[in-house]
């Protein structure tokens, strides 16, 4: 179920009708929805059953204030469209050693995961 519902948002996206607002977020707003699918195979058949990415996509729009959605709300809106009073768990932590790693430092510059002093065994 998992992959039709993978192929089903892929080629909605490239397929669809959308506006302005659908176009600008409708890559980020598939990729959400297809790690989704990924984690939960339920949740895959309800796409898969469920209506047109199109309209996914105008469901999430009807939910901008102003001109703009936080991601989160648009894919929580993304995830109703498809499993209504479904929600989404978002952990985020900060990373202060980040730009190190972004520039391509070796694995020995990653911090350790774990650090156990052996004399505690004693």
């Amino acid at each position: 179920m998992m992959n039709e519902a993978i192929k089903k948002l892929r080629e909605e996206e490239k397929s669809g009708k959308f506006d302005r607002y659908g176009v600008a977020m409708k890559g980020a707003v598939r990729d959400a929805l297809i790690d989704f699918c990924r984690q939960n195979e339920e949740f895959a058949q309800a796409v898969v059953q469920g209506g047109s990415f199109t309209d996914c996509m105008k469901a999430v729009a009807k939910k901008i204030k102003g001109n703009a959605i936080s991601d989160v709300e648009a894919y929580v809106e993304a995830v109703r469209f498809y499993f209504p009073g479904a929600g989404i768990d978002v952990k985020m932590a900060i990373d202060l050693c980040a730009s190190v790693r972004d520039k391509g430092e070796t694995a020995s510059a990653k911090a350790p995961g774990v650090v156990l002093d052996l004399s505690d065994f004693f």
